[in-house]
């Protein structure tokens, strides 16, 4: 799976958890609360995005994110490493 459509994943749930927001508008240099995003919506676009790309991030891991490239970055990794 590419970075591309890793990050299409992420987008698409990031506008369905958070009202408002252009999913062509998204710049991956941003954080998620940097669109509006509190902490139950976070929760909701990590967890919905690992069930769409059937992997399990640890959440150690999670709270290290400084945007939404570094979460595209760690699906990346994870799915890499699972052999995907």
């Amino acid at each position: 799976m590419t970075r591309e459509e890793i990050l299409a994943v992420i987008k698409k749930h990031l506008a369905d958890a958070v009202d408002d927001v252009d999913l062509d508008e998204i710049d991956p240099k941003k954080s998620m609360i940097d669109y509006g995003a509190n902490s139950l919506d976070l929760v909701e676009v990590v967890s919905r995005s690992m069930r769409e790309l059937k992997v399990k991030i640890p959440r150690a891991e999670l709270n290290k994110l400084e945007n939404i490239e570094g979460l595209v970055d760690l699906f990346e990794k994870t799915l890499q490493e699972k052999g995907g």
